[in-house]
């Protein structure tokens, strides 16, 4: 059992660093596909994620859910006062998830969860014109839920439970816009560090106060990621005294907050053939007001500030389902994601403004037990004249750094529902 659980953790670990964002929503094939609603929507053992109280209501005794996305990113910069410009070049990422739930008797149902709501790969041509900010980061946080759900009464239910987080970085950066050494090569600081992990929870609740109609509400507790002791590696460091930087590894400390998320919604099931749904998402960002950074050999010296002062956010979300066939089921989705970065806060290591998703997919039924599900997502940024006016130089004063970004991201989606 250790070995399957170390064998899944690291192919997650590999996976979800590709992954494109700092909130990825890519936790169900079914969900996604209905514009990533699901609060209020009882179809199969998504609702680990989703909400847990809804689990108890699942007919089968036994319901498997899992599925993997690929997603393909990418940022364009520009600014047209200088003329410069570049493109990020991001690996194909490929997050997944794996739900699974038990029925235990009429009023009670296990589940457990693993999934990947946090995750970061962006890679920036090495020593672009925002290098003194990133040059590429990997960032990675994998969910782990055992939940349990109870039936109250037959229109209303709770469920939830402890949430372990196990999460990993990588990031490089210049020291600054031109310090090099000798032989011109940039100064440059790398920062490694991977098993921090932390504990959360989650509670939700579902109320059916008809055949037809679903309420549902689910919480996630704030975590906040630590990473204590990690490797920093300074390289190409000029020797000067007037540098407060030496070639060589020390370690670091820094903290990582993954938001609490709220979410309410509603379900209608118009006729046998029709479903809608409508999801709110909030998003408690304000938590991340800083990036801050302790390196071990400096306790008194040049510590990193990254000023971030992001605002809680929303997302509205919209889907749809129809059953085309007996064995055949279509979705479609819409949804709306608000930006929580502040004017002056558009730091090029997670390049996130508002933007629109669009979604389908179906799902196959193989066999009365068994079905093939898939998924689309196109994610469609607005483009956006933004700065990081943040960046501390050397002598202490704060410098700007901006232009014009635009993004979009792509993701096919396919998994499996298997029910007993």
């Amino acid at each position: 059992m250790k070995k399957l659980l170390s064998l899944i953790l690291f192919i997650l670990v590999t996976v979800v660093t590709y992954a494109g964002g700092y909130r990825v929503s890519i936790q169900g094939q079914r969900a996604l596909a209905m514009g990533h609603t699901g609060v209020a929507v009882v179809n199969s053992a998504e609702l680990v994620f989703f909400n847990p109280a809804g689990l108890v209501y699942l007919e089968s005794k036994i319901n498997v859910s899992a599925g993997a996305n690929a997603v393909f990113g990418q940022v364009a910069f520009q600014n047209e006062l200088t003329g410069i410009s570049s493109e990020t070049d991001n690996p194909v990422g490929t997050p997944l998830e794996l739900y699974g739930s038990y029925k235990v008797n009429d009023w009670m149902t296990l589940g457990l969860g693993v999934y990947t709501p946090y995750g970061s790969e962006v890679v920036w041509p090495t020593d672009w014109a925002g290098s003194h900010l990133v040059n590429n980061i990997e960032l990675a946080a994998i969910y782990i839920q055992p939940i349990v759900s109870f039936k109250l009464s037959d229109v209303f239910s709770i469920g939830g439970g402890p949430i372990f987080v196990t999460g990993s970085v990588n990031f490089n950066r210049n020291l600054s816009r031109t310090l090099a050494d000798i032989d011109g090569n940039r100064s440059n600081v790398t920062l490694d560090d991977s098993g921090v992990s932390n504990w959360g929870w989650s509670i939700g609740a579902m109320f059916n106060p008809s055949e037809r109609l679903r309420v549902g509400f689910n919480y996630r507790s704030e975590i906040i990621i630590k990473a204590e002791g990690g490797e920093a590696t300074f390289s190409n460091v000029p020797n000067s005294p007037g540098v407060p930087f030496s070639n060589g590894t020390t370690t670091f400390d820094a903290n990582l907050p993954l938001p609490a998320e709220l979410t309410v919604g509603v379900s209608y099931q118009l006729n046998k053939k029709w479903l809608f749904a409508f999801d709110y998402n909030r998003q408690y960002w304000s938590v991340y007001k800083s990036l801050d950074i302790d390196f071990g050999n400096t306790p008194t010296g040049p510590d990193s500030r990254n000023l971030r002062n992001y605002k809680n956010s929303s997302v509205y979300r919209f889907g749809t389902q129809y059953e085309a066939t007996p064995k055949i089921t279509l979705r479609a989705g819409y949804y709306y994601d608000e930006t929580p970065v502040r004017p002056g806060f558009f730091a090029p290591e997670t390049p996130r403004n508002d933007s629109q998703g669009f979604t389908g997919g179906l799902s196959f039924a193989v066999t009365p037990k068994l079905a093939i599900d898939a998924s689309f997502l196109y994610l469609r940024f607005s483009e956006v004249e933004a700065s990081y006016d943040y960046a501390t130089e050397s002598n202490g004063q704060f410098s700007s750094f901006g232009g014009t970004y635009k993004s979009s991201v792509f993701s096919p989606g396919l998994g499996v529902t298997y029910k007993l």
